[in-house]
Order: structure tokens, then C-alpha cells, then sequence
């Protein structure tokens, strides 16, 4: 049973920070499921897996799942960055050297990450960052199966499960030549796509599992009040699973009580989250001809721009006062018709400097006749 029902408390041991099992990677994304079941067909198969996804979509926590799954679970795993390592340094790293190799060497020499994963998994985490020189040699050692360190003359056997990972599209790089198609098809015998966050069903269950593991058992999903609960359903989540997982670090550590509320999110997630609303608000505004607001009571409110706000923090503060001059300042209807949630409207008017029309003066209001 693959799918789990986000609001079961049956999950609350799911540790999410720690290594989850490959069967607890996703609720009952379709998606996510095909994908996983189609990784432990390869991991079994003991194929060579490849990767791809966007950044912070959980490359390395699937390579460890299917690590921990396969046959191999009781060797090590290894990791490497390919993207973190100085380009002097990773054929050392990778293939270790002899005692004596080069200035500088350990006299002891070093085992390199391919011996050390003997037996075991070698996971190459952006393996597309990796330099030319070393893609070939990286080659031989996967084609024959052995590996000679830096200064030695014999080669040693190596037998371990390649995963490797990476964002970049590696057929462009290979048409561009800056990756070696042999090894293309070296690597990619079986590719795995993981889907970016926001094309996923599975959100709610993401949630609750982050929340539960971050408050450890004292908070889940239905801690999130209505609006935040909507705000981080319908969020796009550009940074994927690493940002949901921080925001959710961050909620938890500041919230005041049982309820997580919007105020309890990270200012730089509300903002990336508000500025797509107010947006198709300011464009239907643009091409409206009426430009002295709607009639009413407060419909003939004209803005005097403040001179320390930019032009595109004007266009939203008119945009936002309009709005709210259309609406008789009820700011339920006015978050309404913006898209966004009361607090994030709130948040916006202390931002923008917009007072409350009891508390405007002359200095902020043009009357109808001025």
C-alpha cells in the first residue's frame, strides 16, 4: 500500500527528515507512484538508474530509498557531488591515489569513493557538473569494472549499483559537447523522472508528513488553518520539496499556539506567493477607462503616489485602494476579489503604507473635487 490518506494519524512516526522508505516518498500522486514502481523494477534489476528532476525535487532522497531497498542494502552507500568538488581534486576523490602519488599526498594514500562503494551503491549526485577529462575516465571504470588510483600500476576490482542524478538536460550537453555520449548511454539505462512539486496531487499528504515529523507527533495538517492551508495548496513551490521543508521548519518553531496560520509562514513565501494575484488585478485594472474609482461612498478616492515608493509599488498600491474603494474597505470582499487571503492583504497594506480610510487624511486622499 503505497497511498496513504494525508490526515491518517497512523502516520505520525512517518520521520520525513530522516530516510524514508521508498514506499513513504508520496501519497497517491499517480505520478509518483508510476515512477516509483517503475524504479524498483530497475533497482532490482541492478541497472545503472539515472535521476532527473528539477533542484530540491528529492533526487538523493530516492537514490538512499532505493539503496536501502535494494539487494545491496547492507553494503554502504556513497555519495558524491560532482557539482562541489574542485575540478583538481575529484579524480583523487573518485579514484583515490598511492602513497606518494603527488606533493601533498597522505602517506598512508587514499581509498577513493568507487573502492569505498565496492559492494555497495556509488551515487553521483550532478554528474552533468562533472569535467570532461574525468567523464572518461569515470567510462572505463564502468566498463570494465575496475579501477586503477593515481600512481598505482595494478587496477582494483570494483562491483557496485550506479545511481546518478542530475537537473540539467544531459542529451542538450551531449549535442553541445560538454557530455561524452558514450556515457550518456552509460549511465541512462534506466532514467527516472521525479515531477516538480507544483504538478504533484500529493501536497496535502507532503504537508501533514512534514509537519508531523518537524512538531514531532504534536501538529499535522489539520493544524493549518483555512487560509493556510489554501495558500500552500495553490503555491507553485519553485524550490520544490526543499522549500515546502523549510517553510514548514519555519512555521513550526514560530507558531504561538496549536493553529498554524499564514502570519506563521516565511515573509519571502508570502511574497513570491501574493505577487502573482495582485498581478491579473493590476493588468484588468490598467484596462479599465474608468480611472476615478467605482461610485459609493468612498468610490471617488483618487491616490497621491508617495514619491519613496517605486513605480511598480505604486501601480499595486493604487490597484489594492481601488479594490478596497470598490469594496467600502471590507477587506473579506477585497482579499476576495485579489486572491489572496485576509492577513496577506493586511500584510500588503502595512507594506505599501495604506492607512485605513478611517484613518486617511488629506495628505493621502485627493477628494473629488481637489
Amino acid at each position: 500500500m503505497y497511498a496513504h490518506d494525508p490526515l491518517d494519524r497512523s502516520n505520525a512516526n512517518f520521520q520525513y527528515a530522516s530516510r524514508p522508505a521508498l514506499d513513504r516518498l508520496c501519497g497517491s500522486d499517480p505520478s509518483m507512484l508510476a515512477t516509483l514502481a517503475r524504479a524498483r523494477l530497475l533497482i532490482d534489476r541492478q541497472l545503472p538508474i539515472l535521476i532527473l528532476g528539477e533542484t530540491g525535487t528529492g533526487k538523493e532522497y530516492l537514490s538512499r530509498a532505493l539503496h536501502d531497498y535494494s539487494a545491496r542494502r547492507q553494503a554502504s552507500m556513497v555519495s558524491v557531488n560532482c557539482g562541489s568538488i574542485p575540478e583538481n581534486l575529484i579524480e583523487s576523490e573518485l579514484f583515490g591515489y598511492q602513497r606518494g602519488a603527488f606533493s601533498g599526498a597522505l602517506n598512508t594514500g587514499m581509498k577513493g569513493k568507487v573502492v569505498q562503494a565496492d559492494g555497495g551503491t556509488l551515487f553521483l549526485d550532478e554528474i552533468g557538473d562533472m569535467p570532461f577529462a574525468q567523464q572518461t575516465r569515470l567510462l572505463r571504470v564502468l566498463s570494465e569494472r575496475e579501477v586503477t588510483p593515481i600512481g598505482a600500476s595494478t587496477p582494483v576490482p570494483v562491483d557496485l549499483q550506479l545511481i546518478c542524478a542530475t537537473h540539467q538536460n544531459l542529451e542538450s550537453r551531449v549535442q553541445t559537447g560538454a557530455f561524452r555520449e558514450d556515457l550518456y548511454y552509460r549511465v541512462a539505462v534506466g532514467i527516472v523522472h521525479l515531477p516538480p512539486l507544483r504538478l504533484r496531487q500529493d501536497r496535502a499528504w507532503l504537508l501533514d508528513a512534514m509537519i508531523v515529523a518537524e512538531s514531532h507527533g504534536k501538529a499535522s495538517f489539520e493544524s493549518l488553518d483555512r487560509e493556510t492551508r489554501e495558500l500552500l495548496l495553490s503555491y507553485a513551490w519553485p524550490g520544490n520539496l526543499r522549500q515546502m521543508r523549510a517553510a514548514v521548519q519555519y512555521a513550526c518553531a514560530v507558531r504561538s499556539g496549536d493553529t498554524i496560520r499564514v502570519s506563521d509562514l516565511p515573509a519571502n513565501l508570502l511574497q513570491s506567493a501574493m505577487a502573482p494575484a495582485i498581478a491579473p488585478a493590476m493588468t484588468a485594472a490598467a484596462l479599465s477607462p474608468t480611472e476615478t474609482g467605482a461610485s459609493g461612498p468612498a468610490g471617488n478616492i483618487q491616490i497621491a503616489p508617495l514619491a519613496s515608493l517605486s513605480a511598480i509599488a505604486n501601480g499595486e498600491r493604487e490597484i489594492i485602494i481601488r479594490v478596497l474603494s470598490s469594496r467600502r474597505w471590507n477587506i473579506s470582499a477585497a482579499s476576495r476579489e485579489l486572491g489572496i487571503c485576509r492577513t496577506s492583504l493586511y500584510r500588503k497594506l502595512r507594506e505599501l503604507h495604506i492607512p485605513h480610510v478611517r484613518d486617511m487624511g488629506s495628505d493621502v486622499l485627493l477628494g473629488p473635487d481637489r
